[in-house]
């Protein structure tokens, strides 16, 4: 059996955790003030593509509802091995942790553009998820070897 001793410093990774689904919350209000501006009803994820085209607000609509998906979809990825990662590596996985959300934040601002290209901003936020994965790969490692 391996028991989880965890450093005094995991506070800074559980901060950053906060952090982070702090963020979440903002881009699903963010989210929602984008869609009552377009005004696209619920139970519609997106405005239709060609209304979109034709509308910036609905565009913008699109581009927020994106942003959230896709911060949604890495989510469970970037917190759990920011979570496993911070075991051995509690100070380095945070930094990683905020690195990533930096990161997320200059990819949302550059798709609230109404340009999805210009998301490529934040493009070095995947610099620090491999980060959390080598933290998390190690911690692991360490763990199972013991």
């Amino acid at each position: 059996m391996v028991a989880i001793e965890l450093p005094h410093e995991y506070g800074y990774v559980l901060t950053t955790f906060a952090a982070s689904a702090f963020y979440l919350f903002t881009l699903g209000a963010q989210t929602g003030k984008y869609r009552r501006a377009a005004g696209v009803p619920y139970p519609y994820a997106y405005a239709d593509k060609a209304e979109a085209e034709n509308d910036p607000k609905k565009n913008l609509f699109n581009c927020a509802q994106r942003v959230h998906q896709n911060t949604l979809e890495m989510y469970p990825i970037y917190s759990t091995f920011l979570l496993i990662g911070g075991i051995k590596y509690p100070v380095y996985a945070s930094v990683a942790g905020a690195v990533f959300l930096v990161g997320r934040f200059f990819f949302s601002s550059g798709y609230l553009t109404g340009n999805p290209s210009k998301r490529m901003r934040g493009v070095f936020s995947y610099v620090a998820l491999l980060g959390l994965l080598g933290m998390s790969v190690s911690t692991l490692y360490t763990m199972l070897s013991h």
